[in-house]
C-alpha cells in the first residue's frame, strides 16, 4: 500500500502561503490539503477558489480540496477551474450526490465523499463506482487543531472493508483519507486501521522543522507496513 501525507494549509502562515506550500513539498508532502469552509455548513470561513488559483503555481503536487460548504456544485466547478486535483464534499451537503460526483470528474478532477464522525456510511452504497477517495473526519469539521476521536478507527476499518470488496470485484483504486488530529504518535494506528492518505495541519505547520515531522510520520508508516 502506498501512503500519502497531505499537510493542510489551514494551519500554514497565510502571510507566506506560496513559500509555505513550496517548503512543505520540499519537506516531503505528497498532496496539499485545502480546507474550504463557508460559515454555513460549518462554523468557520476560510479560503475560496482564488486562493487555490494563487497557490497552484507554487505546488508541484496535486491540490486536495475538501469542501465543507453547502450547496456544493458551483464551488466544486470553481475549484476545478482554479487548479484542484481532487475535490471531496460531504454527502449531506449535496442535493444530488451522484450528479455532484459526476460534475467533479467531468471537470477533470478526482472525486470523493467526506464522512463526519456521526455521518452514516450508507451514502456509499450506490456510488462506489464514481469514487476516487473516501475521507473520514476524525474530528467534527470547522476548526483546526482538534484532538483525534478514537471511534474514527472503527469507521476507517469499515470503509477499508468496503473499498477492498469493491476493488476486488471491479478493479480501480479508491484512496482512504483521514483528517483531524493526525500526528506522529497516532498515524501508525490510523494506517493499521486501513487509511492510506493522512491530512496533518498543526502537526506539520505547527512545528519548526516540517521535514523532520514528515520523516517521523513516514517512519511510523513504515513500521505499520512491516507489521501488516
Amino acid at each position: 500500500m502506498s501512503y500519502r501525507i497531505a499537510p493542510s494549509i489551514l494551519s500554514a502562515d497565510f502571510a507566506r502561503l506560496g513559500e509555505e506550500v513550496r517548503t512543505v513539498i520540499e519537506a516531503g508532502a505528497d498532496l496539499i490539503h485545502f480546507d474550504v469552509m463557508d460559515n454555513h455548513y460549518v462554523p468557520n470561513l476560510t479560503m475560496g477558489p482564488m486562493f487555490c488559483e494563487a497557490i497552484r503555481p507554487h505546488s508541484s503536487v496535486p491540490i486536495d480540496v475538501h469542501l465543507m460548504v453547502k450547496p456544493v456544485d458551483a464551488l466544486a466547478a470553481a475549484f476545478a477551474k482554479a487548479g484542484a486535483g481532487l475535490i471531496t464534499f460531504h454527502p449531506e451537503a449535496s442535493e444530488h450526490i451522484d450528479r455532484t460526483l459526476g460534475l467533479i470528474r467531468d471537470a477533470g478532477c478526482k472525486a470523493g465523499l467526506v464522512f463526519n464522525p456521526a455521518t452514516p456510511l450508507t451514502y456509499l452504497d450506490h456510488v462506489m463506482d464514481k469514487l476516487d477517495m473516501v475521507l473520514i473526519m476524525s474530528v467534527n469539521p470547522g476548526f483546526g487543531g482538534q484532538k483525534f476521536i478514537p471511534e474514527a478507527l472503527n469507521k476507517i476499518r469499515a470503509v477499508r472493508q468496503r473499498i477492498d470488496e469493491h476493488t476486488a470485484r471491479h478493479g480501480g483504486e479508491i484512496w482512504l483519507e483521514v483528517d483531524g488530529g493526525v500526528k506522529v504518535d497516532n498515524i501508525r494506528a490510523i494506517a493499521e486501521a486501513g487509511a492510506d492518505t493522512f491530512v496533518a495541519g498543526s502537526a506539520v505547520f505547527g512545528q519548526p522543522d516540517y521535514q523532520a515531522v514528515i520523516a517521523a510520520m513516514r517512519a511510523e508508516l513504515a513500521q505499520s507496513r512491516r507489521s501488516a
